[in-house]
Parts: C-alpha cells; sequence; structure tokens
C-alpha cells in the first residue's frame, strides 16, 4: 500500500493552537516534502504544522495520572491586620486619641479617630502620608 505524496491544499489532521485540540488542517505551506504551515478548518487560524499525536489508552502504556490535591484556601490578607489592631486594642485610650484632619502632623504610634474607619494607631510616616491601622485593615491617610 503506497501513502499518497502531500502537496499544498491537502487536508491533514494537526494540533491547532487555538482550538486546543486536534482538528482538521489545509496545508498552506510545505519545504520539501515537509508540512511546515496549516490553516485551521474550524477556526481558520494558521499557525506552524503540529503532528496530530495519539494518546495511549492501554493501562499499561500511560503513567497514571495523580488525583489533584484539593485547593488551599489562602489566608485572607487583612486579617493578619486586624489581628493585630485587636491586641493593640486594648491598650488604646479613647479620651488620647487625635481627631484626624488632612492639615495635622502625626507621629508613629499615636491614636487617630477618624470620622469613618473609627480609631486607630500610626504605624509609618512618609512624606505627606501615614498609615494608620484600623479594625478592618491598614489605610494610608493624607496628612502634612
Amino acid at each position: 500500500m503506497s501513502k499518497k505524496k502531500l502537496t499544498a491544499g491537502d487536508i491533514i489532521e494537526s494540533g491547532c493552537t487555538r482550538c486546543r485540540t486536534v482538528m482538521n488542517h489545509t496545508i498552506v505551506a510545505m519545504v520539501g516534502e515537509k508540512v511546515v504551515r496549516v490553516q485551521c478548518n474550524t477556526c481558520n487560524g494558521i499557525h506552524n504544522y503540529k503532528p496530530a499525536v495519539e494518546k495511549k489508552t492501554s493501562a499499561g502504556s500511560a503513567a497514571p495520572r495523580k488525583p489533584a490535591a484539593p485547593r488551599k484556601s489562602r489566608k485572607d490578607p487583612g486579617a493578619a491586620d486586624r489581628e493585630e489592631w485587636e491586641s493593640l486594642f486594648p491598650e488604646m485610650k479613647n479620651e488620647q486619641a487625635i481627631a484626624y484632619e488632612m492639615t495635622g502632623k502625626y507621629r508613629i504610634k499615636d491614636l487617630v479617630e477618624h470620622p469613618v474607619f473609627g480609631i486607630g494607631i500610626v504605624k509609618s510616616v512618609v512624606p505627606k502620608k501615614v498609615e494608620v491601622l484600623f479594625q478592618e485593615g491598614k489605610k494610608l491617610l493624607r496628612c502634612q
């Protein structure tokens, strides 16, 4: 039995890069007797030829796959901030809290009372900004 010589325009099976599966393709370019570029007959995508690979179904020839491990839930990124605030809250004295103003000046460990976020403690000071730890997490506030 002789195998038909392939030429441009013939239909061939190839792995499609868009469809992500083996599909029928039309040969677009060849170098000698080697197929180089193909066009998918389903999505019309043109790409390099990828020979169709047969998957082995016999139990002995294919390596058994491990079952996927269950996904681990990530720790809430704000949970550490809330835990830190809970540990510092008993030491906070509400009467010592400074009312937050954008024109105010703050130092690290100052208690700040914000009209929306409530009582917080200053964690860091950068030029014209202050990072304050509130019950719901850290907030970057504007200041002098």
